[in-house]
């Protein structure tokens, strides 16, 4: 039999959990390398999944800190449809995908991580790219360490918007 070791699932499942909201805390840290935030915008940010079902897994969400979109005011809602937007052009260009998931999980049944702060996954797919190692080995193979991801996204984000970058924390209701 053959292995093929997966050690950085074991960080996701060990890691400690943080007190308080990550999409409300990150983007006010100013450490935005670290914790793999490519974008900000006044509303709404894209992030990286530090844990990605595929390489370029991104995450675009709003700094309000809401689980309803009928919560969101419609400038944050139209800003959040623009990054996904952009998101998906950047994906496009840097790694050429051949298609994407895009969706989210609200609520703890529906398979939310953090079920409190609405958030988008945009997922890369490309033909193939799915083969035994989920089904057999439970195993998801990510060509890429996401340090060489975070520096082709956040590149090629810099030049879709001269807007200023936001430093707005999240704001609950």
């Amino acid at each position: 039999m053959k292995h093929l070791w997966a050690p950085w699932r074991m960080e996701y499942i060990l890691e400690k959990k943080q007190k308080g909201c990550i999409f409300c805390k990150k983007p006010t840290e100013k450490k935005d390398e670290g914790n793999l935030i490519l974008y900000q915008n006044e509303y709404a940010f894209v992030m990286m999944n530090k844990f990605p079902y595929n390489n370029g897994h991104v995450m675009v969400v709003p700094k309000c800190h809401c689980a309803d979109l009928n919560q969101l005011k419609d400038k944050e809602g139209r800003e959040l449809l623009h990054l996904m937007k952009v998101s998906i052009q950047v994906l496009k260009k840097v790694f050429r995908p051949h298609g994407f998931n895009i969706g989210m999980n609200l609520g703890k049944i529906g398979g939310a991580g953090v079920e409190d702060h609405l958030h988008f996954h945009i997922v890369p797919r490309w033909m193939g790219d799915t083969n035994f190692m989920p089904i057999l080995g439970e195993t998801k193979v990510v060509p890429e360490y996401l340090e060489k991801t975070y520096q082709k996204l956040h590149s090629a984000f810099k030049g879709f918007s001269k807007k200023g970058r936001g430093q707005k924390g999240g704001q609950k209701r």
